[in-house]
């Protein structure tokens, strides 16, 4: 089997929508999932970060058990949205030699509604690969668009990653593997992503910006 590039977009998705993932506390994930969409508490002002791979959420949120990330939420957006953030997105951290300089990324970042960022993908044991995994923040304008224009589904997929650690942790990988959300490669023509692969990457391995208030997704 190839290894993948290093930076490429893996999401399951269909010829209009592109599915994500996100974790948050009970009273938001599990009022999103009833409702199909985000509660009056989801602040929309505020930077959220949306996964396309599966395994790097179950990093991230350690299967659903860690505290504050209890409900995964599976997230279906519209590809109109999803490719409108990429093409308004920066990099979340400055790269010597892809940016003109430290000051040029700064006003890029404070202008762009939305940033990206690579982190290296996980195996079914969330160890790190030899290849990168999109995250994309959303800010202001993207975020507000996220929650009441591009979001036409929200399931709770917290049962099926409670079921794939049990399957993991039992060393049923092929069983685990079978039930894992299937990822393909994401078209990316006309420069979709010109302004987001660094020539270089000396990544950091979390988004400074994910911090913050609980109701932040992880």
């Amino acid at each position: 089997m190839s290894v993948p590039p290093k930076h490429q977009i893996r999401a399951a998705h269909t010829d209009t929508t592109v599915t994500v993932y996100q974790a948050y506390r009970p009273e938001i994930g599990l009022a999103a999932a009833r409702d199909g969409r985000f509660p009056p508490v989801w602040k929309r002002d505020r930077m959220t970060w949306i996964k396309p791979s599966f395994l790097w959420m179950m990093y991230r949120c350690g299967w659903g058990l860690k505290e504050g990330q209890e409900t995964v939420l599976a997230v279906e957006i519209t590809r109109e949205g999803f490719e409108w953030a990429l093409r308004h997105a920066c990099l979340s951290h400055y790269v010597r030699g892809f940016h003109p300089d430290r000051a040029a990324w700064q006003r890029e970042l404070k202008r762009s509604p939305a940033r990206v960022q690579w982190d290296p993908e996980r195996d079914l044991h969330l160890r790190p690969l030899p290849y990168r995994s999109l995250q994309l923040g959303l800010a202001g304008e993207a975020s507000g668009r996220y929650a009441d224009e591009w979001t036409v589904g929200i399931r709770d997929v917290t049962p099926l990653a409670h079921e794939i650690h049990g399957l993991v942790r039992a060393g049923r990988l092929a069983e685990a593997e079978a039930l894992r959300p299937q990822e393909r490669p994401y078209p990316v023509g006309d420069g979709l992503l010109g302004r987001v692969v660094p020539s270089e990457s000396p990544v950091p391995s979390e988004p400074a910006e994910a911090s913050g208030p609980a109701h932040v997704s992880r």
